[in-house]
Parts: C-alpha cells; structure tokens; sequence
C-alpha cells in the first residue's frame, strides 16, 4: 500500500522569510494524505501544511516563525477547507465482491440441493 500526500493549496505569502530575509519567496502548502493500493483508493481526513522559500529553498519550521507569518498561517489554516473524506473501491476490489457472492449462492444452492 502506497501513502501519498497530494497538494491541495498553495498560498504565496507576503511576508519576510526568517532565513533569507526576502519579502516575495514564501509558500504555504496544505498536503493531504491519501492510501492507494490495489484494492481501493481512500483520501483521508490528515492534513499536514509547510512554509518554504522560494528564494532560499529552506523548509520554514514552526520555531523560526515570527508573530506575522503565525497570524497568517492562523488566518489560512481557518479559510482552508479539505477534501471531504472518502474511499473509492477500485475494478480489483468489486472483481472479488462478485467472485465471492457467485461462490456463496453456489454453496447455498449445492447445500439446498443435497437436502431435497
């Protein structure tokens, strides 16, 4: 099983970058996580975010934000709305639903037979 995290929002920020000190290279991601294997497919509810630059190409951390880059971050991470939820079964997965109700009325109808 494969885990992956897609973007779902980028946002530029305008605010100085704690490492280069540039006014115009920061970027807010929200990262959603979503599981795929053979079977199905499911987007969950976990969401991670990063700062980076641009500029610098350095990841911001939590503990190298300054009050203005954390306001911001508050103020997006309130207007940010996820992908809602959901599992999607894929060919393979129904393939072996039907497989399994063929055998299951084939045993009900062998067991039925040999009572009458």
């Amino acid at each position: 099983m494969t885990e992956k995290l897609i973007d779902v929002k980028n946002v530029t920020l305008k605010n100085n970058c704690p490492e280069c000190f540039s006014k115009d290279g920061l970027r807010l991601t929200f990262k959603q996580k979503i599981k795929d294997n053979k079977f199905y497919r499911s987007i969950t509810s976990e969401i991670s975010q990063e700062i980076s630059c641009n500029k610098c190409n350095s990841i911001i951390y939590p503990v190298q934000w300054t009050d203005d880059i954390e306001l911001v971050f508050e103020y997006q991470k309130k207007a940010f709305t996820p992908k809602k939820s959901s599992t999607y079964l894929k060919k393979a997965s129904w393939i072996a639903i039907i497989v399994g109700l063929v055998l299951v009325a084939i045993i009900f109808a062998l067991v039925f037979y040999l009572i009458l």
